[in-house]
């Protein structure tokens, strides 16, 4: 049975309300289309002064935000890998990183500690954040960002061990949801030497020291 609108029906985007723009049959839609259509969709007016750059604005955050499906691990190390003679723990802390979550699409936060024992070579400093940066600026669910850090470090130097800790606040949860504004989720992986009981609980305890009274 066909779909029969009338004029009237048709809003601002020149769609009836409630129909998905592929829906139309119409092509070229892009992503500032669907931001319209989602503002109509909550009962707003696209084309009031406050909302008429939204759309743009919406897609420019969106772009940067998941800019890390554009990125590859090699080309964000560069080659910055090094012959040292050092056996001992590295550690970066307290690395600021923002992501989306896959099943909101709203934004998870915190902190990343990255640690490695190193096996004959050691990777710039300045490189462990910005591999942080590459996978967090995608969709993502924690669990899944934590191991991708350490399974990239680990494959990239072959350390003797690798620990990622993750702590993070997530919108979904404070927002809507259960509501809870104090939670955080912390999840970690530990590989090589850091599966060592006494290994693990130096990473942890240097990372976490004077933060818990």
């Amino acid at each position: 049975m066909a779909l029969v609108y009338s004029p009237r029906d048709v809003g601002a985007a020149g769609r009836p309300p409630g129909v998905f723009p592929q829906a139309t049959g119409q092509s070229g839609e892009s992503m500032k289309d669907l931001v319209k259509w989602m503002l109509e969709e909550i009962g707003e007016d696209p084309r009031r002064d406050g909302l008429r750059g939204t759309p743009h604005r919406f897609e420019s955050a969106w772009r940067f935000l998941t800019s890390g499906y554009g990125q590859d691990a090699d080309k964000v190390l560069n080659n910055a890998l090094f012959d040292v003679k050092y056996d001992e723990m590295v550690i970066v802390t307290d690395i600021d990183f923002f992501s989306l979550c896959e099943h909101h699409l709203l934004p998870f936060f915190g902190k990343c500690h990255v640690a490695y024992v190193p096996n004959k070579k050691v990777i710039g400093l300045s490189k462990i954040p910005r591999l942080v940066e590459m996978f967090s600026r995608r969709l993502q669910v924690q669990e899944r960002l934590t191991t991708q850090i350490a399974e990239t470090i680990n494959k990239k130097i072959d350390p003797l061990g690798v620990g990622v800790v993750i702590e993070a606040q997530h919108m979904c949860m404070m927002m809507r949801g259960v509501e809870k504004q104090n939670s955080k989720a912390v999840t970690s992986s530990m590989l090589g030497s850091f599966h060592s009981q006494a290994t693990r609980m130096e990473f942890l305890e240097l990372i976490f020291k004077g933060k818990r009274s």
